[in-house]
């Protein structure tokens, strides 16, 4: 049930417009309080009154019309939703919402809102597989848009493929499900490592990795969505942090391990997707080293292990691994596993196409100690994230519906 909930729907300019009446029907009966905004071009295909009728609500449209209520209204339904579902989301408004344009009703508002937004896509075929269609996609899945869809099947147009709106169960059903996993962390705390650590060598120099962080800024991200109390430890990244995170920022190997440590035994899910250094420099020199045309050796001392460490100390937490390979991904990562004591391990091999360090998506392997194995497609960070709050909320035992 939704009883409480306000679902802000969206209604952008596409035949499928039509289906969203039944959304906003379900979600009524469902007991949400349910907004509708529809841009200019939709009241083409379904009537602003027959959605006010169904909703039991004004319709927003036009952007400077006469306030219904005395406040910016683009702005006090932003504020006010708990969700975002935008049904049809036609070529047009994704490729609005990628770029940030705010030149309607619908696309300021969804600008403006902290929700969590779910688009529907819906449109031809050759649209929807057009680059630049799937260029805006993925840019919105990176920033965390969750999308239904699309089905595939015959279009109005007359031709047959991909782009058609999902149905309207598979909608309601699917902000169902986000809102029971919104809560099943609740009460729980969690700490995620983040970033590639830098070990100095000099005032100016450092050894460092490629990582960027952004996986485990959308493991924070993730675990964030789900209700728990998140802190993330990170190292130096120009990543946003995500909305209600905590962060604490480190450089170094040892500093990240001092502020594990210092909150592993408050915790209840422990996160390691750092990259951490394996290796620092004996001696940090004082001042920048010259170049004077000599060879140099730099003597290196290994860093400790913090998750081996985490793997012997846990007592109740569930604890996550990761493991970045280039060779021999399965064979390296389930000795790794076990070497570590961890609950789950996610396995990625960083040489493919679509699973390197920075990219925005991977492709990634869950590994468990009982020798279960979960493979995925490559997909972007987030939704990798995404699946792994769910087995982790599965490792605490509150199971949740698929």
């Amino acid at each position: 049930m939704l009883t409480g909930r306000k679902i802000l729907v969206g209604v952008s300019g596409g035949i499928a417009a039509y289906k969203t009446a039944e959304i906003v029907s379900r979600l009524r009966k469902l007991h949400a309080d349910v907004h509708v905004v529809m841009t200019p071009s939709a009241t083409e295909f379904i009537t602003p009154l027959t959605l006010r009728s169904l909703s039991a609500n004004p319709v927003y449209i036009d952007l400077f019309e006469e306030p219904k209520v005395w406040n910016v209204e683009h702005i006090a339904l932003a504020e006010l939703a708990d969700a975002v579902v935008v049904a049809p989301a036609t070529a047009n408004i994704l490729a609005k919402m990628a770029m940030g344009l705010a030149d309607d009703f619908l696309s300021t508002v969804v600008l403006a809102t902290r929700a969590p937004i779910f688009a529907a896509p819906a449109m031809n075929h050759a649209m929807y597989h057009h680059p630049a269609t799937q260029k805006n996609l993925a840019i919105l899945q990176d920033r965390g848009i969750h999308f239904v869809g699309p089905d595939s099947g015959f279009q109005a147009c007359g031709s047959e493929g991909d782009g058609r709106m999902s149905q309207p169960e598979e909608i309601v059903e699917t902000l169902l499900r986000f809102f029971d996993l919104s809560t099943c962390l609740k009460g729980k705390k969690a700490l995620v490592t983040a970033g590639g650590t830098q070990e100095p060598i000099d005032p100016v120099r450092y050894l460092g990795n490629r990582s960027s962080g952004r996986m485990g800024y959308a493991v924070a991200q993730a675990l964030q969505e789900a209700g728990a109390e998140t802190i993330l430890v990170s190292a130096p990244t120009d990543l946003p942090v995500p909305q209600g995170v905590t962060r604490v920022s480190v450089q170094t190997a040892l500093q990240m391990r001092d502020e594990v440590l210092a909150r592993f035994t408050d915790v209840d899910i422990i996160v390691k997707a750092a990259a951490v250094a394996d290796y620092r420099p004996a001696v940090q020199a004082e001042q920048k080293i010259k170049k004077d045309g000599s060879g140099r050796t730099l003597e290196l001392v290994p860093n400790p292990d913090i998750l081996a460490e985490l793997g012997q100390k846990k007592t109740a937490q569930v604890l996550i691994g990761f493991a970045a390979e280039t060779e021999n991904l399965l064979a390296n990562a389930q000795g790794k596993m076990q070497r570590k004591n961890v609950d789950l391990l996610v396995a990625n091999d960083v040489t493919k196409e679509g699973a390197g360090f920075g990219s925005p998506t991977n492709i990634v392997s869950f590994l468990f100690p009982d020798g279960r194995k979960i493979d995925f497609p490559q997909m972007s960070k987030l939704e990798v994230a995404r699946h792994l709050v769910k087995e982790i909320v599965n490792l605490l035992g509150m199971n949740v519906k698929e």
